[in-house]
């Protein structure tokens, strides 16, 4: 079974409270353009450890271990790291993307007519 909360967040407890990670965070968030980059949503940001506290603390403060995540791909990789949910499956992150490409609005010379 995966971890309780408390336990989780004992390791990362006293790196994210310090000075020091507040202005490595903000220099993640700068780095990712302010936004998720998983969805490249902007709100609701927040800066994760690739590699875990626990697993690598001599990484805590490496702006290469960290990554701007928005609220809920925080919460599903926090998930999964903990033992709870499920990855996404190849084809589903497959779906989501082309749908996410697809949202994007085209430009106009990419836009193709056969007559």
């Amino acid at each position: 079974m995966g971890l309780k909360r408390g336990e989780y967040d004992s390791h990362s407890a006293a790196v994210i409270r310090s000075a020091r990670w507040k202005v490595v965070r903000l220099a993640a968030k700068r780095r990712d353009g302010f936004k998720c980059v998983k969805c490249s949503a902007s709100g609701m940001l927040e800066v994760d450890h690739i590699k875990r506290v626990k697993d690598a603390p001599d990484l805590a403060f490496e702006l290469s271990n960290l990554q701007t995540l928005c609220k809920p791909c925080h919460s599903a990789k926090t998930k999964i790291e903990c033992g709870f949910g499920n990855e996404i499956s190849p084809a589903r992150a497959a779906w989501r993307d082309l749908v996410a490409m697809l949202a994007k609005p085209q430009p106009k010379e990419s836009l193709c007519c056969t007559l």
